[in-house]
This record gives C-alpha cells, structure tokens and sequence, in this order.
C-alpha cells in the first residue's frame, strides 16, 4: 500500500483559490468613479470611527476603496504603482448601459431598439405586414392624388 500524498495540494483546490478571490474583491471602476463624485467623496473622507476596519476607518483610499492603518502607509500606497495604475484607469469615463447595448447591437442607427438582437420569424413577418401596409397607403394617397388631378 502506498501513502497518501499529503503536501503540495494548494494548485487543485478549487476552493482555496475561490476563497482568496474573493476575499481580495474590489469596487469595481464605475463604482468607484460614483464615490469620487464630491458629495460622495467628502463623505467617504469623514466617516465615523469602525473598530473593525484598519485604523478605526480613518486612513481610506477612496480611488481604491481600501482602508489603512496609519497615515503613513496610506501615503507610501499613494506612491506605489498600483494607486497609480488605478488612478489611470479612473481617468476614462465609465459606460453606460446605452453604449453596453449599442456594443451588443440591441440598437439601430435612427435610435429606436430591437427587442433582441436576432431577428426571428416573428419580427419578420411584423416587418412585412407593415412594409405591406405602407405600400398600401402610398397606393392609397397616389390614387387620391391621380383623382383630384382628374377633377
């Protein structure tokens, strides 16, 4: 019988990885540009003491929504190239749902959106029908037209 291998199991576990993904989970960058407005900023800026957070909740990073323990390391992580990387990326503007749906083509160029982005037999055939009733009432205007010419 052979031992069971007990070391060296940290790559596979699925688990492990899940955990410490999510446990370094962040704002995400159109959050973060809601917090930098300046209603939201000052008050982000001034929050009460948290016995729970670093540093009573006094030393907050608002560009990268993380709490430090003193005023100092929070200054060393305003120099480090992750705040400014950060920085950088806050710079442009965050989309919107409009531009996400334009990007997925649930729009068409006059503005007016699809009601899904595959045209199935169902729109089809509204497209007929209604392509059939303007050529109608092109038909229709086009002989009042020709009558009163008559006239």
């Amino acid at each position: 019988m052979t031992r069971i291998r007990r070391k060296r199991m940290h790559c596979n576990n699925k688990e492990l990885h899940r955990k410490y993904k999510t446990k370094r989970r962040t704002k995400d960058l159109d959050q973060i540009q809601h917090d930098l407005k300046p209603e939201n900023k000052g008050r982000l800026l001034n929050q009460p003491e948290d016995e729970d957070l670093p540093g009573l909740g006094q030393h907050y990073c608002v560009e990268c929504s993380s709490y430090y323990a003193d005023d100092r390391s929070l200054q060393e992580h305003r120099r480090g190239r992750g705040h400014k990387r950060r920085i950088r990326d806050l710079k442009d503007p965050a989309y919107t749902q409009k531009e996400a749906e334009a990007a997925a083509g649930l729009t068409t160029d006059n503005g007016r959106a699809l009601s899904s982005s595959f045209a199935g037999p169902q729109s089809l055939l509204s497209l007929k029908r209604k392509n059939d009733a303007e050529v109608a009432a092109k038909a229709a205007a086009s002989s009042q037209g020709t009558a009163m010419v008559t006239e």
